[in-house]
């Protein structure tokens, strides 16, 4: 870093210029594509006014390390680099340097202002993302030579953090496959929920929301906690399973996840009680990695009832082998996911470190 101080000392000793982004690079927006081309799969990324890309095409219509902005849409304001070369939508913005501005030191700058641009959505439907908001942004413009220092230093924070992020998902996919295999016995007995757990379902009792009175037991539903009341009439260690619900299908969250002191639970959810710890986490572990759908009912609303829950059959090795497997898991699983420890830890200091030294390094006097 003191070689960029040094720098930035000798060739700004009074400061530098700031200019409006329309006045060093070029703001365009990109080409409507036909969805018809579009597949899950293919050469060139579609990058619209999303995060990720919309699809895949097989032409492009923008080379890579490009600098986008999402112009439509619940992300618009969110900065992107491209690296590949790419298919750039009507919803979102392309900038491309036209005056002594690296790409890369504009990227950095813009991704700084990704915040403030989000802030400045408007429409009432289909949030989106004005031009001028965007070419009005004041950048600082060094000597060339302080931004290749600039752009040297940020990019050893991002690189980290990609390879630490490439690493968790390499880490996760390893979890997953140990996960699999460790559950693949070649003879070993199954059982039913009804005969390892007591089933809690007729406990339960829905509240409607303006029934509700705020208090401080969390009130679960079938994927977590949706309220907070003022009574309880579960008091322990629990494994509540989603009953019904699209997450049933789509896995976006668990639908197996544990809970523990004085709570209240709705109708969609089963609650199980175990006698032991090691066989609640175990069975958890298992329900979250297995398809269930020939277990569930009902197209518009998926529904796993009662009787289909207990229809699953639960491999069930000795009490020896079950814990092996929930302490062999749950290391991966702390590695992989906890946010206080791991790789998530990692990485989310990396990224506020990164954060940091931009807003540093981006701040110069004006003159």
């Amino acid at each position: 870093m003191s070689r960029l101080e040094d720098l930035i000392a000798e060739l700004c000793p009074d400061g530098v210029g700031y200019y409006d982004l329309e006045k060093i690079c070029e703001i365009s927006k990109g080409i409507q594509f036909n969805k018809a081309d579009m597949q899950e799969e293919g050469t060139y990324p579609v990058i619209n006014g999303g995060i990720s890309p919309s699809g895949y095409i097989e032409q492009f219509n923008q080379s890579g390390n490009t600098i986008t902005i999402s112009q439509g849409g619940a992300s618009a304001g969110y900065v992107n680099w491209i690296e590949t070369n790419f298919w750039a939508g009507a919803h979102c913005y392309i900038l491309k340097p036209t005056y002594r501005v690296l790409n890369r030191y504009l990227f950095h700058f813009v991704k700084g202002q990704e915040k403030r641009l989000q802030e400045c959505q408007y429409g009432a439907g289909i949030p989106a993302l004005g031009k001028a908001t965007v070419a009005s942004l004041q950048i600082p413009v060094p000597p060339l030579e302080v931004q290749r220092e600039i752009v040297r230093v940020l990019d050893n924070f991002t690189e980290l953090t990609a390879e630490l992020t490439a690493e968790l998902t390499a880490r996760k996919q390893q979890y997953e496959y140990y996960r699999t295999a460790m559950f693949e016995f070649n003879e070993v007995a199954t059982v039913s929920l009804e005969e390892i757990s007591e089933n809690c379902d007729s406990q339960r009792r829905p509240v409607t929301k303006g029934d509700r009175t705020s208090g401080i037991y969390p009130y679960y539903g079938a994927s977590g906690i949706v309220d907070y009341v003022d009574d309880y009439i579960f008091d322990g260690d629990y494994l509540l399973v989603s009953e019904d619900g699209a997450n049933l299908l789509a896995r976006v969250t668990p639908i197996a996840f544990p809970i523990s002191g004085k709570n209240w639970v709705n109708n969609h959810a089963h609650i199980l009680k175990f006698k032991d710890w090691y066989d609640q986490r175990y069975v958890e572990i298992y329900l979250n990695g297995i398809d269930l759908s020939k277990y569930i009912s009902g197209a518009a609303q998926p529904k796993l009832n009662q009787k289909n829950l207990n229809l699953i059959p639960i491999p069930f090795p000795s009490r020896e082998e079950r814990r092996k497997i929930v302490d062999v898991l749950d290391k991966f699983d702390r590695f992989c996911n906890d946010i206080s420890e791991g790789l998530p830890a990692e990485i989310t200091a990396r990224q506020k470190q990164y954060e940091y030294y931009r807003d540093k390094l981006l701040s110069f006097k004006k003159i």
